[in-house]
């Protein structure tokens, strides 16, 4: 469902949770190796959140695994088969799938209903196709706007660990403070400090701070930015204003300008290579 991943400003890492005041959304096939403190929480299709879920809405669709206690302080919807090792509190209405495990009890104020319904992320899809059949394009970005607050935004099939965080599609960072060695298609860093490396394909950074090397096929470091690492790629495009405390390799050329300007091509390449990587490290996990 999700078509990048995106850390969107506010967004706090350390070693063991991702702090957000806004919303997270998590495609299916997922893992995440850390809890998540959040506003609205959705954590698709048997995917896996290795920590605590805090949130004011909580939904966990079918055969999610959560390895920690989840704690609603709203409604929460669990989808069958899902399994929580810790303990589940909610302070509103239950809504909860059948067969699912847990651990150390729970906790319902509300009310609670028990049947399957259809999993959040694909009824909301399922939804927006219907609107753009019938061409209503205000009633999407009404509900969009609606639905989620500023949300952090992990894909399908994606890993993000304190060691790496992994996708075969693109990644945008802004305003935020992220722990992890980044891979991704093509990246954006805005105003954003990461304390890992960076390879992917294109690479745009701006008045962010590197801590680790880069590599990649086009690289523009702009905005007085800093990279604290040695940099990588066929092309290094480089603002004056900006630093780099490691080696500078451009196979194709280094450029130093008054003003950079990037273009990120849309071709896909890379992708199913990057894709593989991600199956096989999840897989081995």
């Amino acid at each position: 469902m999700p078509e990048s991943l995106v850390i969107p400003e506010g967004v706090r890492f350390d070693e063991t949770h991702i702090i957000h005041d806004g919303d997270v959304i998590i495609g299916d096939n997922a893992v995440v190796d850390f809890g998540i403190k959040a506003r609205k929480i959705i954590v698709g299709s048997r995917s896996a959140i290795s920590g605590y879920v805090i949130g004011d809405e909580v939904r966990l669709d079918p055969w999610v695994k959560v390895r920690g206690d989840v704690i609603c302080n709203g409604d929460a919807y669990i989808g069958e088969f899902s399994s929580i090792e810790g303990k589940l509190t909610v302070k509103g209405d239950l809504e909860i799938g059948r067969n699912v495990r847990i651990e150390k009890g729970f906790e319902a104020t509300g009310l609670i209903t028990i049947q399957n319904p259809l999993p959040v992320l694909i009824f909301i899809f399922v939804y927006l196709l219907e609107l753009l059949r019938l061409g209503r394009l205000d009633e999407i970005e009404e509900l969009l706007n609606e639905e989620f607050e500023n949300p952090l935004v992990v894909p399908d099939n994606s890993r993000v660990s304190i060691e790496q965080i992994k996708t075969s599609r693109n990644a945008a960072i802004k305003f935020s403070r992220v722990l992890g060695n980044l891979r991704a298609r093509d990246v954006t860093i805005e105003g954003a400090e990461l304390y890992g490396s960076i390879k992917s394909r294109d690479v745009v950074v701006l008045d962010s701070k590197i801590h680790g090397a880069i590599e990649g096929r086009k690289v523009y470091i702009a905005s007085s930015s800093t990279v604290f690492g040695r940099i990588i790629a066929d092309e290094v495009h480089l603002e004056n204003g900006c630093s780099v405390e490691g080696s500078i390799v451009g196979r194709k050329g280094v450029w130093v300008k008054d003003r950079v300007e990037w273009e990120i091509e849309e071709d896909g390449v890379g992708e199913e290579e990057i894709q593989e990587d991600v199956s096989e490290h999840i897989q081995g996990s």
